[in-house]
């Protein structure tokens, strides 16, 4: 059961990451693609979880991948709300 939740969170993952990356296109702005980006990074992170699924608890790298996808989120919400000046 844990491992068809964990392969429904990477596929919710990856459909989300393609849907900020229609907005990506229509808009080019940043925002957009690194939200995408953090997204389809967390569903390769959760198929590696259900892939190694024994050894997944004791492995610290997936709390690293997982912390890189929350900064890329992070960043992009900072970077749309404090533009740089010129």
């Amino acid at each position: 059961m844990n491992d068809l939740l964990l392969g429904v969170i990477a596929m919710a993952s990856f459909a989300a990451g393609l849907f900020f990356l229609r907005f990506w296109r229509s808009s080019r702005d940043r925002f957009f693609l690194f939200f995408a980006l953090a997204f389809w990074i967390e569903a390769v992170n959760r198929l590696m979880l259900s892939i190694l699924h024994p050894l997944s608890e004791e492995i610290p790298i997936f709390y690293f991948v997982r912390f890189l996808a929350f900064g890329l989120i992070l960043y992009a919400v900072i970077e749309k709300n404090f533009p740089k000046k010129k």
